[in-house]
């Protein structure tokens, strides 16, 4: 949906779920969130009677719901979709932002688990169920990747935390550094779980090596002409 089609209160369940990653749940003000939701100020009590409370839970479901939704379009861009390629395409799109518009922003979830994990239960529960929708999706894609369902749940577990790590790690270093670390050294170990169509394990010569990952997080990939992971 994009953003000129959304009514006011979907304007300001985006809006909050975007301060709320730049700024954190304390500073951002529902004043602020009207404002930049073009939205009348008044609306917020008729769209969340709840308050800021209800504001801020509705738009860490939002990016909860958009990270699963951002799975799809992953798997759909890559010409032959590999747990390693559905990871390094995860990270990109953060290497992409901090390269072109530097290293503000960082995941809304993260951020209102950090600022109410223990002070406010909704929060906490809203945080957990968009995890947990995050990790759902992805452990499905591995599923539909050759992953055992017994592994693919811990795998995605795996991916979600070390991105969310290294997104800590490259806003305080401001240097993308930690987000192509993980992508580089996690490939091999995710493809290396796919099970070859005999049944039996892939072992290590499905791993995406070094050179292959660095073509994906570099400039022009995916789309660019060499995009298939294979050992060099």
């Amino acid at each position: 949906m994009a953003k000129a089609e959304r009514g006011p209160r979907e304007r300001m369940v985006f809006s909050a779920a975007q301060l709320i990653r730049r700024d954190g749940v304390a500073s951002t003000g529902m004043r602020e969130v009207a404002v930049t939701a073009a939205a009348p100020r008044g609306s917020l009590q008729h769209y969340f009677p709840g308050g800021k409370t209800q504001l801020v839970d509705e738009a860490v479901g939002w990016a909860g719901g958009y990270a699963a939704d951002r799975v799809a379009r992953f798997l759909a861009s890559l010409p032959e979709p590999t747990p390693s390629g559905l990871f390094a395409a995860m990270v990109r799109q953060w290497t992409d932002e901090y390269e072109a518009a530097g290293f503000a922003g960082g995941c809304p979830v993260a951020a209102a688990t950090v600022d109410c994990a223990e002070s406010v239960p909704s929060t906490r529960k809203a945080a957990s169920a968009a995890f947990a929708t995050w990790t759902g999706a992805v452990a499905r894609a591995l599923t539909g990747m050759g992953v055992p369902e017994e592994r693919a749940g811990a795998l995605a577990t795996l991916m979600i935390s070390s991105l969310e790590g290294a997104i800590v790690l490259a806003r305080a270093d401001q240097d993308v550094r930690a987000l192509t670390t993980v992508a580089r050294e996690l490939g091999p170990v995710l493809d290396a779980a796919v099970r070859k169509p005999d049944g039996s394990p892939a072992g290590d010569d499905t791993g995406a090596s070094p050179k292959a990952v660095k073509l994906w997080l570099g400039r022009g990939c995916p789309g660019g002409r060499r995009q298939r992971f294979r050992r060099t």
